[in-house]
């Protein structure tokens, strides 16, 4: 088939790959149809802004926490927009009651929100979008083939995904190559397919690429393994660095983020630990996180295994040694291997 697609998706650019990989996408939440773009941001953008373009009249709401991706959808729809308070249901009522029924109205939001780690109250959305008569967009990016018996992201977890209107994921996380996606009903579907630039006006993904995707969806369906494996080591990386007096901020998700608190101190923090340590961890400052909340984010892998955990550990205690970076309200124990927990230091923000 060559190593590229050859062209956009409506000239030469739709391989077989392709439309196996999208019904593939369609089967794993439960949806009708689904639609590949060439990454996440792309799929987000193109696919809310044209969404909102479409109903005559739309109110975009969307989580003050949304990642960039949905903020630019948001804006370029030119719709009328709402911005709710993270993960505040009671907000977001009054915003639905506001509208009023028959006005359109689309909850745009995440379901594992990256830079903190926490989980946005899916259910209690779902019930009010139902209340109100709006449509519902999640960004499951970074749950799917993490979360759910067969990796549907925490959607298919909680029992959600059916009566979630429009599911977006991405290929290029848990799943290992490259593209986003949405899904949802074959209407939907077919619209943004038929109006959205960003999909229209690019080449396609490379049938290799879409191969691999499809490859990987069907394992992590069927293979527990992988989830159970990332889940028993992103708690025992909290619990060790906890242990060690480490400010670990508190997620209920596999996303460890770490409080630096200083955006010079954050990014020496990560140059010293690949410089000295031979350890890669991104520094998150402003704007991606509030300022005052900088932070080493840490995300677990089933193959990072106890023995790197520890060695992360004793870098990280260096590292706060060396800079002179706060430890946790309960400062640093004695031990600093042992695997005690203590009291967490709390602090909510986002990105």
């Amino acid at each position: 088939m060559g190593s590229g697609a050859g062209g956009t998706r409506n000239i030469s650019g739709t391989s077989n790959p392709l439309v196996e990989l999208e019904h593939e996408l369609a089967d794993l939440h439960g949806k009708e149809a689904a639609l590949v773009f060439t990454s996440g941001f792309v799929s987000n953008e193109a696919s809310i802004s044209t969404i909102a373009r479409l109903l005559p009249n739309c109110l975009i709401i969307s989580d003050e926490l949304n990642h960039a991706s949905m903020i630019e959808g948001v804006r370029r729809s030119g719709a009328e927009k709402k911005i709710f308070r993270h993960n505040d249901v009671a907000h977001l009522e009054s915003l639905l009651q506001t509208a009023g029924r028959e006005r359109a109205k689309l909850i745009v939001f995440e379901s594992v929100y990256s830079m903190d780690g926490d989980i946005a109250p899916i259910k209690e959305i779902v019930e009010l979008a139902e209340r109100y008569n709006a449509m519902t967009y999640i960004d499951e990016v970074h749950a799917v083939g993490m979360y759910g018996p067969r990796g549907g992201g925490i959607t298919e977890r909680e029992g959600l995904a059916d009566r979630i209107d429009i599911i977006e994921g991405t290929l290029a996380k848990a799943f290992g190559t490259l593209g986003g996606y949405i899904t949802g009903t074959s209407a939907v579907i077919d619209a943004v397919r038929s109006y959205a630039p960003g999909f229209i006006f690019t080449t396609a993904l490379p049938p290799a690429i879409a191969a691999a995707a499809t490859t990987s969806i069907r394992h992590l369906k069927r293979s527990q393994a992988e989830r159970d494996a990332q889940q028993q080591q992103a708690t025992r990386t909290k619990q060790i660095l906890s242990a060690a007096g480490l400010p670990v901020m508190e997620s209920p998700t596999h996303i460890v983020p770490v409080l630096v608190g200083d955006p010079e101190l954050c990014k020496m923090a990560s140059d010293r630990l690949l410089g000295v340590h031979g350890l890669y961890i991104q520094p998150i400052n402003y704007p991606t996180v509030p300022r005052g909340t900088e932070r080493l984010r840490i995300t677990p892998t089933p193959f990072h295994s106890d023995a790197l955990i520890a060695e992360l550990q004793d870098a990280l205690v260096e590292t706060w040694d060396a800079l002179g970076i706060p430890y946790g309200s309960a400062g640093r124990p004695a031990v600093a291997k042992s695997d005690r927990i203590v009291p967490l230091l709390v602090q909510k923000s986002g990105g």
